[in-house]
């Protein structure tokens, strides 16, 4: 079982594997990840009692560096996350 959750991470949605999600106005199935070696514990947005650990992303888009954190949560289910602003 994870460790708790921070609440560093904010949810920005959950879709099936390839369907499109803003971040930041940018679809981030469209460009390239690089992993920052983070991990980011975070709760499932429809089931707050889950808690998940996803990788912390940055992509480069439009001219500046996009960070977020994604993850599956289930079978081809991921779930988007950007840093609490």
């Amino acid at each position: 079982m994870p460790a708790d959750p921070t609440d560093d991470w904010t949810p920005v949605g959950i879709v099936f594997d390839g369907d499109p999600i803003e971040l930041d106005g940018v679809n981030p199935w469209q460009h390239s990840w690089r992993s920052t070696g983070e991990v980011a514990l975070v709760r499932h947005p429809a089931n707050p009692t889950q808690v998940h650990d996803v990788w912390v992303y940055e992509i480069e888009a439009d001219g500046r560096t996009i960070r977020f954190a994604a993850g599956e949560l289930s079978n081809t289910v991921w779930g988007f996350y950007r840093p609490w602003r």
